[in-house]
């Protein structure tokens, strides 16, 4: 009998849990070597069937912006509010995300790491995530201290 995970991806077909964490799903053409988040069926440049991918845990911030009021379906509407931005991943794939941690935390050009934002319990126990992305503390720094984003 296996023992069913702790955590499990919110959307399955967008996010995969491993022992490393995290990982986004990506495609990418084989004629334009294009990459793409979420995944395609085909290039949208060459309409080349595309291959399957796991896209890197770190990219670089592209833009970002705090939004003050509560993230939809917060239970909690007294909550700080949360971040968003723009994340490009090596293979030129940019994603739109959910930020950890506040703007005091986040550089623009500065890096960023994947991990998993816990959203809900589903019905057996286990916690829904869903993608995010947090700064990397610069040595010597601590960034995004364990708080509840």
């Amino acid at each position: 009998m296996t023992q069913s995970p702790t955590q499990v991806p919110a959307a399955p077909e967008l996010l995969r849990l491993d022992e490393d964490g995290p990982v986004l799903l990506g495609s990418r053409c084989p004629q334009c070597s294009r990459e793409y988040y979420p995944r395609r069926w085909v290039c949208a440049v060459d309409r080349t069937p595309t291959d399957d991918i796991d896209l890197p845990r770190e990219g670089t911030l592209h833009v970002a912006t705090y939004v003050y009021f509560p993230a939809y379906g917060k239970a909690k509407l007294d909550a700080a509010g949360y971040g968003v931005g723009q994340v490009d991943l090596p293979g030129g794939v940019r994603i739109q995300t959910v930020l950890a941690g506040t703007s005091d935390d986040w550089t623009i050009d500065g890096p960023m790491r994947l991990e998993a934002e816990v959203v809900q319990r589903d019905e057996q126990g286990r916690d829904v995530v869903m993608p995010r992305f947090r700064a990397v503390a610069k040595e010597g720094v601590r960034q995004g201290a364990a708080e509840e984003d």
